[in-house]
């Protein structure tokens, strides 16, 4: 079983952040060729961020527990994400309103773009 482990470094962040996005009307995906030394070929490296300006924590939460579920579903399927890259997820506000399902193949077609 595959574990997602969140970044924590503003560096690790910031070397993302200069790199390939993806964005659609519910989230955009940053991502980069895996560059931590120490990193462990069983962990995806992914991160969830969103602006407060979405709401309070429980619904900040919320998006964040919607989008890691999503990420897990892809991780069950075979090759669906790519762990020798890392990954910064930053949500809308509309993903709060949105069901699972349209979120999970909203990502999916995301992580199939992000592979070509």
């Amino acid at each position: 079983m595959k574990r997602i482990e969140s970044l924590k470094k503003n560096s690790h962040f910031e070397k993302i952040l200069k790199n390939r996005v993806i964005n659609n009307n519910l989230f955009s995906i940053y991502c980069v060729k895996n560059f931590l030394k120490n990193s462990d070929s069983k962990k995806l490296y992914i991160s969830f961020v969103m602006k407060k300006k979405i709401g309070n924590a429980v619904k900040r939460n919320r998006i964040k527990r919607k989008l890691r579920s999503s990420v897990q579903k892809l991780l069950k399927i075979n090759s669906a994400i790519n762990i020798n890259n890392a990954y910064i997820i930053f949500a809308k506000s509309k993903v709060y309103e949105e069901n699972s399902d349209r979120i999970f193949m909203k990502m999916k077609n995301s992580f199939k773009e992000i592979k070509v």
